[in-house]
C-alpha cells in the first residue's frame, strides 16, 4: 500500500529549477499568491501542497510531473475544486484553470476542450451552432473531471447515457511525463480506465467529446411549501417512473437561507423543489406536467422554454464558492417504505439542518452499455440521492452526523456500486471500500492498468486506485 501523502521539503534551488522549466507560476506556501492558486470551490476543502504550479501549457504539465517524479512527490490536479478529497499535503499541485480553450467542430458534432475548462465556457460556444454537450447541473464544474467520473446529465442523460460514453479522445500526461493521445484504437486499456477511473492515471490536458443537436428545451421548477412534503414526494414518486426517456425530473428538499441571493418567496423557508426538463414539444410536456401541477399550490413556477446554454438555471447550485459537506448513495428501488424513511429524516417535522437533498431517477439510456466500453460504475442503479449541508463550517460535525443518519435510513434499498462523480471525501477512503464501489472485476482491471501507467502511485490525491492490487492484495 502507499501513503496518501508524504512530507516534502523543497530547496530554493529546486524551486528555481522548476521555474525555469515552466511558464506559469511556481509557488511555495509562504509565497504571495499561493493561497489563491490552491483555492477550491468548496471552501471546506483547504489544499496545502508543498508546491503549486499554475500550468499554462502541456509543456508546463510535463515539467511539473517530471519534477514530482524525480522527487517521488504525489501529484494533485486542480481544475475547479468541486471534488477535491485530500488536502494535498506534501504534494505537487498542478492548477489547470489557465488551460481552458474550447473549440467546436460543428461539421463533426465535436468539442475539444483543454484540461481546466468549465461547463459555462463550453455552453457559450456550443450554443452558437445549435449543439449541446451531455453536461451537468452546474456551469462552474470542470468538464474533464465530470467526464472522467461518468457524468450523468440531468437533462440529456436519460436520453443519451453518460457523458463518458461519448468521449472520443483524451490527451494525457502520464507519470513518466509523456504526452499520450488515447482513444478506442490507441491504448484502448488506458482509454477504458480513464472514462470512469477519475484522475488516477495522469493529468488530462485535452478532451474531445460528441455534441448533440439540442438548441432548446422546456423545463424549470415547481416549488411547493415544505408542509406539503409528504404529499409532493408520494405523488411525484408515482408520476416520475412513467416519464419517457426524453423527459427528466428530480425532487429536492431545500432549506433556504435568509439571504438576498435567494428569491423572496423562498427566502428562509423549507420547500420542495420539483425539477423538470423535456426534449419533446411543449404541448406534450404540459400535458404530462398537469398531474404534478395539480398536487397543490406552488410558491414559485419557473417552467418555460429555455436555450440549452441556460441549463444550469433549473437547479440551485451555488454560483460562487461556499463551504459544504456532502454524501451520496444510490438505490436499486424507491418504494413507499423508502419514501417514508426519507420523509422521517427530512420532512417538516424533522430537526435536520441539511440544506439540500436531491432524489433523482436514473434509468433510460444510463442503464445501457456504451458503444466503446468504459469503467463507469453504477449503471444498475435506478435512483441517486445527493445530500449536503453548507454555509456554516461550524456546523460541519452536525452535518456529518445527519448525513450519516440519512444514508443509513436508505440503506435497505441501497447498492455499493455507484458512479465515482457521486463520491464524497468520506466515501471510498480505503481500497476495500473503493473496490466495492467499482465492483471487484472492474476495480481489479483498473488496478492492473494503474500499475502499468503509474506503478509508484504518484496520482494518489484522489479516490485512489492502488497499483496492481486486486482481491486480497493479489498483484497483476
Amino acid at each position: 500500500m502507499y501513503d496518501p501523502v508524504g512530507p516534502a521539503v523543497l530547496s530554493s534551488a529546486e524551486t528555481v529549477d522548476l521555474m525555469e522549466r515552466v511558464s506559469g507560476p511556481v509557488l511555495l506556501p509562504d509565497d504571495a499568491g499561493y493561497q489563491t492558486e490552491c483555492a477550491t470551490f468548496n471552501l471546506m476543502t483547504t489544499l496545502r501542497p508543498a508546491i503549486a504550479v499554475g500550468a499554462t501549457s502541456v509543456t508546463d504539465v510535463q515539467a511539473a510531473v517530471r519534477f514530482a517524479a524525480e522527487r517521488d512527490l504525489p501529484v494533485a490536479v486542480l481544475a475547479t475544486g468541486h471534488q477535491m478529497v485530500r488536502s494535498a499535503e506534501g504534494a505537487l499541485l498542478i492548477n489547470m484553470s489557465r488551460m481552458n480553450a474550447v473549440h467546436v467542430d460543428p461539421a463533426r458534432n465535436l468539442a475539444r476542450v483543454e484540461g481546466g475548462t468549465r461547463w459555462q465556457q463550453v455552453l457559450g460556444e456550443t450554443d452558437k451552432y445549435g449543439l449541446a454537450p451531455v453536461s451537468g447541473t452546474s456551469p462552474t464544474v470542470g468538464v474533464v473531471g465530470y467526464h472522467l467520473g461518468g457524468g450523468a446529465s440531468p437533462i440529456l442523460g436519460r436520453r443519451y447515457g453518460y457523458a463518458a460514453d461519448y468521449v472520443r479522445a483524451i490527451e494525457i500526461v502520464t507519470a513518466d511525463g509523456e504526452l499520450r493521445r488515447v482513444n478506442a484504437e490507441s491504448e484502448p486499456d488506458l482509454f477504458w480506465a480513464l472514462r470512469g477511473g477519475k484522475g488516477n492515471f495522469g493529468v488530462v490536458t485535452a478532451l474531445e467529446f460528441t455534441l448533440f443537436p439540442v438548441k432548446r428545451f422546456y423545463g424549470g421548477g415547481l416549488f411547493f411549501a415544505g408542509e406539503h412534503a409528504t404529499k409532493v414526494l408520494h405523488a411525484w414518486r408515482e408520476w416520475v417512473v412513467g416519464l419517457p426517456m426524453e423527459m427528466s425530473s428530480s425532487v429536492a428538499f431545500l432549506r433556504q437561507p435568509s439571504l438576498p441571493v435567494v428569491p423572496e418567496p423562498l427566502r428562509g423557508k423549507f420547500v420542495m423543489h420539483m425539477r423538470f426538463s423535456s426534449l419533446r414539444p411543449q404541448e406534450e410536456a404540459e400535458r404530462i406536467l398537469a398531474a404534478v401541477r395539480g398536487i397543490g399550490p406552488t410558491i414559485l413556477d419557473t417552467i418555460a422554454e429555455l436555450p440549452y446554454r441556460e441549463a444550469g438555471s433549473l437547479f440551485t447550485d451555488p454560483p460562487a464558492p461556499v463551504p459544504w459537506v456532502e454524501r451520496s448513495t444510490v438505490l436499486r428501488d424507491f418504494p413507499l417504505e423508502a419514501a417514508n424513511a426519507l420523509l422521517a429524516v427530512l420532512g417538516s417535522d424533522s430537526d435536520t439542518q441539511l440544506s439540500f437533498v436531491e432524489l433523482r431517477p436514473l434509468g433510460g439510456a444510463l442503464e445501457r452499455p456504451p458503444a466503446a466500453p468504459n469503467a463507469v460504475a453504477g449503471r444498475s442503479a435506478r435512483w441517486s440521492v445527493f445530500a449536503s449541508g453548507g454555509g456554516r463550517p461550524d456546523l460541519a460535525p452536525v452535518f456529518e452526523e445527519q448525513l450519516t443518519t440519512l444514508v443509513e435510513a436508505l440503506a435497505p434499498w441501497a447498492q455499493d456500486e455507484m458512479m465515482p462523480n457521486l463520491l464524497s471525501a468520506r466515501q471510498g477512503a480505503t481500497s476495500a471500500e473503493l473496490r466495492a464501489i467499482y465492483g471487484p472485476e472492474r476495480y481489479d482491471r483498473l488496478a492492473a492498468i494503474k500499475k502499468r501507467y503509474d506503478p509508484r502511485n504518484l496520482f494518489r490525491i484522489n479516490h485512489n486506485i492502488t497499483p496492481g492490487y486486486g482481491e486480497a492484495g493479489r498483484r497483476f
